[in-house]
């Protein structure tokens, strides 16, 4: 028996180590700041972009003008090498997202793309004199309105309320 009373000091030496790194573990987590706060999306300028696309494009670009401040600019690019494709990001008021997508790509994919995986209903809606479409179903919702020869897709995690502002916001030059 002479064995036994070392094992359960070893034991107890080992339940001892646990519970002191328990109690480090929780000052450092107690003490090390923690920011749960959403990170600051900076706003982006999209105006030399659109100049830009706007010249080269095989269509008319859209932008929005008019959105309220609240409205934040996020990401922008032309790639006139990949079907004219114009994009257009923006930062809801409520955190949420919308962009607006324009290609001469084949419509049935650059729709898939564009809306994320979403599928077409039988809702519609007429915005500015022009007959958008509604998508639903995959990651985006969407707003589509095909075009001569481009596709302009409204998509993002936003209601269908902010798609619409966004759609009536936007002036095709």
């Amino acid at each position: 028996m002479a064995g036994s009373n070392g094992k359960q000091k070893t034991v107890r030496d080992m339940i001892l180590s646990l519970g002191l790194i328990g109690i480090a573990a929780a000052l450092i987590y107690v003490f090390i700041p923690h920011d749960d706060s959403p990170p600051d999306i900076p706003r982006v300028d999209f105006r030399v972009e659109l100049l830009t696309a706007r010249r080269a494009a095989a269509y008319p670009v859209a932008a929005p003008e008019g959105l309220s401040k609240d409205w934040k600019a996020t990401s922008v690019r032309f790639r006139g090498d990949e079907f004219d494709a114009w994009h257009l990001g923006f930062h809801t008021p409520d955190d949420q997202y919308v962009q607006i997508e324009q290609s001469t790509q084949k419509p049935s994919t650059f729709i898939d793309e564009a809306t994320q995986g979403s599928d077409a209903t039988k809702a519609t809606e007429e915005i500015d004199g022009r007959t958008w479409t509604r998508y639903t179903g995959g990651r985006y919702d969407a707003l589509v309105l095909p075009g001569k020869g481009s596709t302009t897709v409204v998509a993002g995690t936003g209601s269908f309320q902010q798609l619409t502002e966004m759609a009536q916001a936007l002036k095709l030059a």
